[in-house]
């Protein structure tokens, strides 16, 4: 048998629905508001067909370049052979929800501000920069209330 050439070939578990989430769609897929240059992620939701995106950006992080009624105009990186082009999209708002790509970005900014704000005398150099976790405290185990267990394997034996 051929491959199918459909444009949702392949899609049997990528839009389906996960498991007590069928029917309508939750208000507040529709009363969330947009702006521009927010970025959303783009899920295809298969309740809803109208506007829906193409499979190839399923699960992708775009940029809001156009706000309507019903939809939002979205840019987003698609590879092309050996580069990476920016696409126009235009989605239905029910297959995007914001992204939490920035969350941790403007949290550390808000903190550095912070740091910044409680330190204006730049006597002592401010570490402004993520610093790798730093490896764990060596600690002694004891032993004196509990036995070591050796463990060895089993000798093979033939059951005829």
């Amino acid at each position: 048998m051929t491959n199918t050439k459909g444009v949702r070939r392949g899609t049997r578990y990528m839009f389906s629905k996960k498991y007590k989430t069928h029917g309508p769609l939750p208000t507040t897929t529709y009363l969330r508001v947009y702006k521009i240059g927010q970025y959303v992620d783009v899920v295809g939701d298969g309740s809803c067909q109208k506007g829906m995106p193409h499979k190839s950006i399923h699960g992708r992080t775009g940029k809001v370049f156009n706000v309507t009624r019903h939809a939002l105009g979205v840019i987003v990186n698609k590879r092309i052979g050996n580069r990476i082009i920016p696409k126009k999209y235009n989605l239905r708002i029910e297959h995007l929800r914001p992204s939490r790509c920035r969350e941790d970005f403007l949290k550390r900014v808000k903190s550095n501000f912070e740091k910044r704000k409680a330190n204006p005398d730049a006597t002592k150099k401010l570490v402004l920069k993520r610093q790798p976790q730093p490896p764990r405290r060596g600690h002694v185990v004891k032993v004196s209330k509990y036995e070591p267990v050796t463990l060895q394997p089993l000798p093979y034996e033939l059951i005829a």
